[in-house]
């Protein structure tokens, strides 16, 4: 599994006035950024804008933590950020000794006066300074006017899992480059751009740093046979998927069957391309965190995971979950394990022209597979408990 990144939108005074400001953070919560960050007084006008997690430049280190029951929840930020106008930023010297910092003794403080570090990266003492922030701090946002790679990469390396490292970025190709640097990455990028496309394509890179690319292999089909009606799932999706996308899905949670998309018209129906006609209810279907959920459980608002053929996935809400009883087919496969042993993988599937799945020769109706066809999979040699993989032996026939 990868890690989460995120992206932070700066839209502090230091950018422009409140139009100019306002316009960048409305481009923000449209293109799906996660944080917004901004100087105190803006926190109010953020929440009346959207839904997002906003944090603030506390640039004061005397300032008193704002009460709740005066100013409102709505004035509140998720997060407190201290260097803007201090130690951070070079408007206030480094004292010779970093323990005696201002900036560090308010993230040392236990009244939730400040989660977060700004620190510019001039030069290697500012390095260290924020490596000390890192050890008091959830937040560490970095930043550079010359960025260069190497600051990041020694920061990466010596920060580890002590904080969240937001690493500045005023391009997209600038945050790709953040997120994968040392292979590791930075776990956020802190934005710095009125550009809405520059936005858009950041948060594109998010995506897809996030996403895992699985290994699919083929299985051979060993009988395929009619059964009798049951409860079949068309999991609609708030996303239109791409001709080679489909969903995972099967009766064995160790082996799951590629099923496409209706992304192809008929002379039976149109396509529909934001649905997967799934299998029956019992089936597994493969969810974003590298877990499943039976068809049965999926509810509007949900989420699950949508791949190609190549094994790219990304992640697609659920829209609605149609459920009606159809004449199904019982398919069944052969996959070779890493040690050489063959298992046998099976799921049910409707008896219809408008169904396919992903074959070694291209995709099928399954009302033209027959035994020996080659069908896409993705195995994993693991138990299932409640959609999570455990340790043990579990056998499912």
């Amino acid at each position: 599994m990868t890690r989460t990144r995120s992206v932070w939108i700066r839209a502090d005074g230091d950018v422009g006035d409140w139009d100019t400001r306002r316009e960048r953070i409305t481009a923000g919560l449209e293109a799906g950024v996660d944080w917004v960050l901004v100087d105190e007084r803006d926190v109010s006008k953020v929440r009346e804008l959207g839904d997002v997690n906003v944090a603030a430049f506390r640039s004061d280190a005397d300032v008193d933590v704002i009460d709740d029951a005066e100013s409102g929840d709505d004035a509140v930020a998720d997060a407190y950020i201290v260097g803007k106008n201090g130690e951070g930023d070079g408007t206030v010297d480094l004292p010779s000794d970093l323990s005696g910092s201002a900036d560090l003794s308010t993230l040392r403080r236990d009244d939730n006066r400040a989660q977060g570090a700004f620190v510019r990266i001039f030069d290697e003492e500012y390095e260290a300074f924020a490596e000390a922030a890192a050890r008091e701090a959830e937040f560490v946002v970095v930043a550079s006017e010359n960025w260069q790679i190497i600051p990041l990469e020694n920061l990466i390396a010596r920060i580890g899992d002590d904080t969240t490292l937001v690493a500045g970025a005023t391009t997209a190709e600038e945050a790709r480059t953040a997120f994968e640097t040392l292979e590791l990455g930075a776990e956020g990028v802190l934005l710095d751009t009125d550009d809405p496309d520059e936005i858009r394509k950041t948060v594109e890179v998010r995506d897809e740093a996030d996403r895992e690319t699985l290994d699919l292999t083929t299985a051979t089909v060993t009988a395929i046979e009619r059964t009798g009606s049951a409860d079949r799932v068309c999991v609609d999706t708030g996303t239109m998927m791409d001709h080679d996308e489909g969903m995972l899905v099967g009766s064995m949670s160790r082996g799951l069957f590629f099923v496409h998309a209706e992304t192809a018209d008929s002379p039976y129906v149109a396509s529909r391309p934001f649905r997967v006609n799934a299998g029956a209810v019992h089936a597994y279907v493969r969810t974003p965190d590298g877990g499943t959920k039976y068809l049965s459980e999926l509810r509007s608002g949900d989420e699950v995971q949508v791949l190609d053929t190549e094994g790219k996935t990304r992640e697609a809400v659920v829209g609605r979950v149609k459920i009606e009883k159809r004449p199904m087919f019982r398919v069944q496969a052969e996959v070779e394990t890493d040690d050489g042993e063959v298992d046998r993988v099976e799921t049910l599937i409707q008896n219809a022209e408008t169904v396919k799945v992903a074959t070694a020769g291209g995709r099928k109706a399954v009302t033209d597979l027959a035994e020996g066809d080659e069908v896409l999979v993705y195995y994993e040699d693991v138990a299932r408990h409640f959609g999570e993989a455990v340790e043990e032996s579990i056998i499912e026939q």
